[in-house]
């Protein structure tokens, strides 16, 4: 099946979005306009609705015939997910990734945009909305900075150090309780650890060489599609837990990117341990 359309009319999108959506209510949301999900911490937003809501209206017109995949939406029906693993053509859509720190006034979220074609991940988005600018890429063509007032700039991923140099990000959080007090003890071994409460932004961290290593456990294709297919094209390794290569439809088994495979399966072994 050949897919053709136009990502930076997705990507423009995307800003339409948050300039119409989203900072017009940032640090401007009425205690009624934020609601709980399934914890105090999953949040969601009028912002988040709406700009989905806005995405939606107008996907059609640059990735005609796909199936529509949007947090939100599928938060409002759940058989939507599975859809993706078959779907010969769809749109996947953050409308912001990072709501908590939206909803507590912190300046760091995103919208994120990847198109899946046969089950696999061709192209991919994430926007910031207060930097005004996106790192994005197609599959085969490499992973690219670009807009705001800079020119656009090539990403490659850091190069591969000692385990006790590396730096990176882990988001802990949905590891069982034994796992996670394991790891926990591990990352001592590595220089520095970080979680922005953001994949967005942590992936463009990653994807720009800032960092050496990402770990996720829970498995949500708006948290991950995008940002794993910018630093595979960056030259990042990423796999699964057990190794085997992330596909759309995975929901579970966690997910590690470092700069090689190499580094990767130190992480593994004496980090992100069973």
């Amino acid at each position: 099946m050949t897919t053709q359309f136009d990502i930076n009319a997705l990507a423009y999108l995307l800003s339409e979005a948050a300039e119409a959506e989203i900072r017009p209510r940032f640090r401007s949301l009425a205690q009624g306009d934020i609601r709980t999900k399934t914890d105090a911490t999953d949040l969601v937003t009028e912002a988040d609705e709406a700009a989905e809501r806005f995405i939606k209206a107008r996907i059609g017109g640059i990735v005609p015939g796909a199936v529509f995949i949007g947090e939100e939406t599928v938060a409002a029906d759940p058989a939507l997910l599975a859809k993706l693993g078959d779907a010969d053509l769809a749109v996947v859509i953050d409308p912001i990734d990072g709501t908590f720190n939206f909803a507590s006034g912190v300046p760091l979220f995103g919208v994120m945009a990847s198109v899946v074609a046969g089950g696999e991940t061709i192209a991919g988005i994430i926007y910031d909305p207060m930097g005004d600018d996106y790192v994005m890429a197609e599959k085969g063509s490499g992973a690219w900075q670009t807009g705001g007032h800079s020119p656009a700039k090539r990403l490659k991923v850091a190069e591969s150090v000692p385990l006790e140099r590396m730096t990176g990000m882990a988001s802990t959080g949905f590891l069982a309780r034994d796992r996670r007090a394991r790891v926990l003890t591990n990352l001592a071994k590595v220089a520095f650890v970080a979680n922005y409460r953001c994949a967005a932004h942590e992936y463009r961290t990653f994807a720009a060489g800032n960092v050496h290593y990402l770990m996720y456990n829970k498995l949500m294709p708006w948290d991950h599609l995008a940002g794993t297919l910018i630093s595979q094209e960056a030259g990042a390794y990423a796999a699964r837990f057990d190794g085997s290569p992330y596909k759309p439809h995975h929901v579970e088994g966690g997910l590690m990117l470092a700069p090689d495979k190499e580094s990767w399966e130190m992480m593994r072994r004496e980090v992100f341990v069973d």
